[in-house]
């Protein structure tokens, strides 16, 4: 009698992973996983909080105004527009891949996507809520917490709810399967002949030293202005604002390259209007080097295949205000 082998569920994948594994490129940038929630009911609430203007002093403002996601996850302004059209201090980071970084903020300042939710519903020039407002305004509205009591055990809003659910709902926001990570697994016509050249160029003139891992980026922290002084109007000072350590200032955390044709303007201070002056500002300031047209034609080539697929949503329905709901109050 011939004998079937039999391959467990455990195996078939271990065999899976196998054959994905030998097939990617051993290159110093990784491809970018989807996100998985084991916690779907979550990733929703959290999703209605992102998209909800009730977490702002005016009602108007949520954290889609500055990372609209519909856009590339920024507002594509050279700084912020907060609480009263105050204009902010920086240049809204994208929140697609966040979730692969080594902190959150320019500065840093966030170790990890709970923290950083919980700072500009405070933030007085972003959405001025103060934290025990913010709690008590979700604690007036039915619908939040019943989800909440649903997914925590618990009928009484605090910060950690509104903050844990807002950071898993930002995990979703990965943005895979990009040209780039098409040829990193091994379709060598994923990407043109002039964006591989790029990427060598990249490589090789040591951009690559700051812009490596998932993200291309977002996993260390770079002075600004390594071979000559960079010169801003911006307060910003980067880990210094932080630490107050002399050796902080102007350490700022390396921006992520992905979806980066999506991003502009560029740098902590949005003084960059174009991909082509960013890079060439990069070259001189970090590696004290003047980019030919025609290398700069590459490596912008390059980056135009670091757009991956982001996620496809429907709007969330915000739940109904409850009867101590306040009202939006724009001009006040």
């Amino acid at each position: 009698m011939k004998l079937i082998p039999f391959i467990t569920a455990a195996s078939a994948i271990a065999i899976v992973s196998l054959v994905h594994a030998q097939q990617v490129r051993n290159e110093p940038v990784k491809i970018i996983e989807p996100y998985v929630s084991d916690t779907p009911e979550k990733v929703e609430l959290g999703k209605q909080l992102f998209f909800d203007p009730r977490l702002s002093m005016s009602g108007i403002i949520s954290c889609n105004t500055c990372h609209n996601l519909s856009y590339g996850g920024t507002d594509n302004l050279k700084t912020s527009i907060g609480h009263k059209w105050q204009a902010g201090p920086v240049n809204s980071p994208t929140v697609l891949n966040s979730s692969l970084q080594i902190a959150q903020f320019w500065d840093g300042r966030a170790s990890n996507l709970e923290e950083q939710a919980a700072g500009p519903i405070a933030a007085d020039v972003e959405m001025a809520l103060p934290h025990t407002l913010a709690v008590s305004v979700i604690q007036s509205i039915p619908g939040y917490v019943d989800q909440v009591q649903k997914i925590y055990g618990d009928d009484q809003v605090t910060l950690d709810h509104i903050t844990d659910a807002i950071a898993e709902f930002e995990r979703t926001l990965v943005t895979p399967n990009a040209p780039f990570d098409q040829w990193l697994m091994g379709d060598d016509d994923a990407i043109s002949a002039t964006a591989l050249a790029g990427y060598d160029l990249f490589k090789n003139a040591g951009c690559i030293a700051c812009h490596y891992g998932e993200a291309l980026g977002g996993k260390s922290f770079m002075k600004m202005g390594l071979v000559a002084p960079y010169e801003s109007d911006s307060p910003a000072q980067g880990r210094f604002d932080v630490t107050g350590q002399e050796m902080d200032r102007f350490m700022f955390k390396v921006p992520t390259l992905r979806n980066v044709t999506l991003t502009q303007p560029y740098f902590h201070d949005g003084a960059a209007e174009t991909l082509e002056e960013a890079t060439q500002v990069m070259g001189q300031l970090q590696l004290g080097r003047d980019f030919t047209e025609q290398e700069l034609t590459q490596l912008v080539a390059f980056m135009e295949t670091l757009t991956g697929d982001r996620l496809q949503m429907m709007l969330p329905i915000l739940p109904e205000n409850g009867p101590e709901t306040p009202a939006p109050s724009p001009f006040e």
